[in-house]
């Protein structure tokens, strides 16, 4: 009698799920699985095996970085559970340490990959603009000291807009090229939920791929041209010149989180 983990994927009794996923970075080297490291990825691999006892392999939409956050990363995994999706979603929510969450779990067709039938990704990074640090920010917010020039950095933040080289402000995880396209990119302003006495900024970025390291790149050198250290020229050059040594370093993990992953449809 067969093992559920030897049963073959085109068996009848498979089913493939996609589920969104949200999760505090702060303990992880990132989602991808890395060997003998903690990982997004390789939590919920360990749960969705132990709940089915399969060999279940989770796929990610995105591959955030070491730190990073997400309130809508979304994984797929194929399965031949026999009970309801719901008991499902419970059970892997049982075994998953606190810092992460399965959401809105349900059956798909069998064709769909969280990663490569994903249309767009959005990321959201945070910025206090603030003279002291404040502590219950700081897990999941950048402080930046002193007046930023908003208006500055929203006219650069609009010359990323639309498909291009980006290779001066990230990598490609693959090696298969730099080009994305960026569908909207804004700063907001948006109330303190804890003090009033400063700002928190918001940057809002969509594409429909992004580069290793590209938004905390982005935000890195948009942050220059809200201290004044370089023009919206300067920063349009930067990007244009697909030369990553001249992109500012990255902005922090810790205020950096994946919103939403957008599928067709």
């Amino acid at each position: 009698m067969r093992s559920e983990a030897n049963r073959p994927v085109d068996d009848d009794t498979i089913r493939n799920y996609r589920a969104t996923v949200a999760y505090d970075g702060t303990s992880y080297h990132g989602f991808q699985w890395q060997p003998e490291q903690a990982t997004v990825q390789g939590e919920l691999t360990r749960a969705a095996k132990r709940i089915t006892r399969e060999n279940v392999s989770v796929i990610g939409a995105g591959r955030t970085d070491a730190g990073v956050h997400a309130l809508g990363q979304v994984i797929s995994f194929r399965s031949g559970w026999r009970h309801s999706v719901e008991d499902l979603e419970r059970a892997v929510n049982a075994v998953l340490p606190e810092d992460i969450a399965v959401r809105e779990l349900r059956e798909v067709a069998k064709d769909f990959h969280a990663r490569f039938c994903a249309c767009q990704r959005a990321y959201v990074y945070s910025v206090y603009d603030s003279d002291a640090r404040q502590p219950l920010l700081d897990r999941y917010a950048l402080h930046a000291a002193g007046d930023l020039d908003v208006e500055a950095m929203r006219t650069a933040a609009g010359q990323v807009i639309g498909r291009r080289d980006f290779a001066s402000l990230g990598q490609s995880p693959s090696g298969r090229g730099t080009v994305r396209e960026v569908f909207g990119a804004r700063w907001v302003i948006e109330p303190d939920p804890i003090w009033s006495a400063h700002r928190v900024l918001r940057f809002y970025v969509t594409a429909n791929a992004f580069l290793r390291g590209m938004v905390r790149r982005l935000v890195g050198s948009l942050l220059e041209v809200g201290r004044g250290h370089w023009s919206v020229a300067e920063f349009a050059e930067m990007v244009q010149s697909r030369d990553i040594a001249r992109a500012a370093p990255p902005a922090a993990a810790r205020g950096l989180c994946l919103l939403r992953v957008d599928y067709d449809g």
